[in-house]
């Protein structure tokens, strides 16, 4: 399983950017989807996820101002960013929680990580 992430990028302070992150290979089925970023010098946090049946979850810091989706036909998670901060500025990860095909047995799969760099 392969999970392949892009839409990373510099944008200023109040602009908006909008990750994918398509997952490929043996899958069966995936549970929850979403992601996470670590900033220079920070753990790595959960910025939001999403599970199969649409329920959604945010850190405190994004909510109002990210959205998350997926598309379950093309097993790919989006992350709609507005009202981007400087302090958004981090390594955006994302992951997947993937039963393979002929498995009922759920494993994360990350993504290579996109860079997002917000300048105020």
């Amino acid at each position: 399983v392969q999970l392949q992430a892009s839409g990373g990028g510099l944008v200023q302070a109040g602009g908006s950017l909008r990750l994918s992150c398509a997952a490929s290979g043996s899958i069966s089925s995936i549970n929850d989807m979403g992601w996470y970023r670590q900033a220079p010098g920070k753990q790595r946090e959960l910025v939001a996820l999403i599970f199969s049946g649409g329920v959604t979850n945010y850190a405190d810091s994004v909510k109002g101002r990210f959205t998350i989706s997926r598309d379950n036909a093309k097993n790919t998670v989006y992350l709609q960013m507005n009202s981007l901060k400087s302090e958004d500025t981090a390594v955006y990860y994302c992951y997947a929680n993937v039963a393979r095909e002929y498995t009922t047995y759920y494993r994360v799969h990350w993504g290579q990580g996109t860079l997002v760099t917000v300048s105020s």
